[in-house]
């Protein structure tokens, strides 16, 4: 026995050895996927740019499900005529939509495939309700203590302007692009983009335009992103969630009085309906996008987090149990599951015969919107809860993964680097939804990045309270879009 014992202590000893000396090598020959460039000089931006997005905060382009506000998206399409005459003038234009412009930069060299820059003009309605809780009005535009604030700062006004008056910039030095530049700006991407992108898409495929690539707004420079990483996370959207609403409806034959309740209530069916789904999440996956921004951030991270990154061999079901924690990390490992409305009853002593709830899903690229009702209706288990998709969501499914080991990918990198040169880029999985979803049939390499550096502190105000962005960050955006035009069109 004692034999036996000492063996079995020399297989665990060279099995942890040998399992030590795997991960050691790994970690050593994780190797960076930082592309190393030279920063480029900063451009001095025109002291009237902050101004001129100040003007375009102070109009409420709000688009709601059945109401856009009209009036100020002309009012706002009268703004952008008066403040980028040359782009009014040298530009062709084109409105798909009467509120939706498309603006083409005609290229030195039609063998080129062209690009397309992409952004939303609409913003979200303000919570009357939250209205005196902001340092600023929310459509003031007020220019103070180094910010700008206002709806639309961060979402997405800021990448309207930003790309115009890059454009406007180089127009004024006579630059003229070897490959075509399209611009093309949606009215309501925050209602789903159907009248507006949608539209647009639909044009450039009817005129058989293919782009090399499309950016769209999405990802940011976000300092302190990953424990372990000093320097600020630049992360690309290669990829984006899909979109489904489900509801659910408990049914019973009798409802009653409620002073003789039986075992099993509409109410109480559905609420258990609920629990079994929060108690079992869809299945955490650490591939595509997600695994694309381990691979790129791991090697610049300290030890033992770089060591921990470079053995998802080992590692991977610590690190799905530890991103799981955080609700932000915790979204780009599952398709999520968000219960927003629950109706039933309608008086306090009388039971109903029905009940519902409204859940709202965030799937995960290799799953679909059938896979998820699907998955719905095996976790409750229960013939008494019909599972049917929400009236008026706009279900999809999610977006394809776009490569890394494109000239598109290669070059938004590239102008990432040079105009934020502390930033680590990795290519990372989108939560939310964008415009960029409707133009997969007219390119098959679509990015998603916004380039602003933000605090984890600051992502709150987007579509939240005191948004606003600095004005260095504003004018590091304009920087980006020049320098991005400059190296996708040489």
């Amino acid at each position: 026995m004692r034999r036996l014992f000492r063996l079995l202590i020399r297989l665990f000893i060279f099995a942890f050895v040998i399992i030590l000396g795997i991960m050691t090598v790994k970690t050593v020959t994780f190797a960076s996927k930082q592309i190393i460039v030279q920063p480029v000089s900063p451009v001095t931006i025109s002291e009237k740019a902050v101004q001129n997005l100040s003007k375009a905060i102070q109009l409420p382009t709000i688009s709601e499900p059945g109401r856009v506000d009209t009036l100020a998206f002309l009012q706002l399409d009268t703004l952008i005529q008066r403040t980028f005459p040359n782009i009014d003038s040298l530009l062709e234009k084109n409105y798909i939509h009467q509120l939706s412009p498309v603006f083409k930069w005609q290229g030195k060299n039609s063998n080129f495939a062209p690009v397309l820059l992409i952004a939303h003009m609409d913003v979200v309605p303000i919570e009357e309700s939250s209205k005196n809780q902001w340092e600023a009005l929310p459509f003031s535009g007020d220019v103070r203590d180094g910010f700008i604030w206002g709806r639309g700062t961060l979402d997405d006004k800021m990448s309207v302007f930003g790309i115009l008056e890059s454009v406007e910039q180089l127009l004024k030095e006579d630059y003229i692009p070897e490959r075509t530049v399209y611009l093309a700006f949606g009215h309501d991407e925050e209602i789903s983009g159907a009248n507006g992108a949608l539209s647009i898409a639909n044009w450039f495929k009817q005129q058989n335009i293919r782009f090399e690539y499309v950016l769209d707004e999405g990802l940011i420079v976000l300092e302190n992103a990953l424990p372990g990483l000093e320097k600020p996370l630049a992360m690309i959207g290669v990829a984006e969630k899909g979109y489904v609403t489900l509801q659910l409806t408990a049914t019973l034959k009798e409802g009653g009085h409620s002073s003789m309740p039986p075992k099993e209530t509409a109410i109480g069916i559905l609420s258990k309906a609920i629990t079994n789904l929060e108690a079992h999440p869809f299945p955490a996956k650490l591939d595509g996008a997600t695994r694309g921004l381990l691979d790129h951030a791991g090697p610049e991270m300290n030890f033992p987090f770089n060591a921990l990154f470079a053995n998802l061999w080992l590692t991977e079901g610590l690190l799905k149990w530890q991103f799981s924690q955080k609700t932000t990390s915790n979204a780009l490992l599952r398709t999520t599951t968000a219960p927003t409305i629950i109706s039933g009853g309608i008086k306090d002593n009388l039971l109903p015969t029905t009940a519902q709830a409204t859940i709202n899903f965030r799937i995960l690229p290799g799953e679909t919107t059938k896979t998820v009702a699907d998955y719905v209706r095996k976790t409750i288990a229960d013939d008494h809860i019909q599972v049917k998709e929400y009236a008026g969501s706009f279900g999809n499914n999610p977006s394809k993964v776009s490569s890394t080991n494109t000239f598109g990918f290669l070059v938004i990198q590239k102008s990432i680097r040079e105009v934020f040169p502390n930033a680590v880029v990795a290519p990372a999985l989108v939560i939310a939804a964008t415009d960029s979803r409707h133009y997969q049939e007219v390119s098959d390499n679509i990015y998603r990045f916004l380039p602003m550096q933000l605090t984890n502190e600051d992502l709150s105000r987007i579509h939240g309270i005191n948004e606003r962005i600095s004005v260095e960050n504003y004018h590091q955006a304009i920087r980006f879009y020049r320098q991005l035009i400059l190296n996708s069109c040489k």
